[in-house]
């Protein structure tokens, strides 16, 4: 299983299932984050966290916690 964190820089790839539960999996849903929608990693930050990814035409910083549950 490959994860929206393992993804590399300038890679775009598409969300095949969202995990986790109840509050966590409804506030990546509402960042626009659903299944089928492509993903580009636009840049990580020095220390690896956060991640920068576009998604549906606007930028967004995710957390790399929150990258664990996005399955690509």
């Amino acid at each position: 299983m490959k994860t929206l964190k393992d993804v590399k820089i300038g890679e775009t790839v598409k969300v095949v299932k969202l995990h986790g539960e109840g509050a966590l999996k409804r506030r990546i849903m509402d960042m626009g984050i659903t299944k089928g929608t492509d993903i580009r990693v636009r840049k990580v930050a020095p220390f690896g966290d956060p991640i920068e990814i576009t998604v549906r035409g606007y930028e967004l910083s995710l957390r790399k916690a929150d990258a664990e549950y996005i399955e690509v």
